[in-house]
């Protein structure tokens, strides 16, 4: 029999959350091991896709937004 828990409070392990704290870990120990001095931006920004609208604006995001990391405050 199959039961399914209503704790949402529960650890989980297969959602987006862990999925991503798993692979910053992973390569956060790996970085370590070849004295890689890494870090993380500390939060990320999660969005379900709806639509072609929705996927073309965020498509369009991801391809234009390191072209402008020379013009950010933070770019050394």
């Amino acid at each position: 029999m199959h039961c399914v828990s209503t704790n949402k409070f529960e650890p989980q392990s297969k959602n987006l959350p862990s999925i991503i704290r798993g692979f910053k870990s992973a390569v956060t120990k790996r970085s370590k091991k070849i004295n890689s001095n890494i870090s993380w931006q500390p939060r990320y920004y999660e969005h379900i896709i709806r639509s072609e609208k929705s996927f073309e604006k965020i498509s369009e995001y991801i391809i234009n937004n390191p072209l402008k990391w020379e013009l950010d405050k933070y770019y050394v």
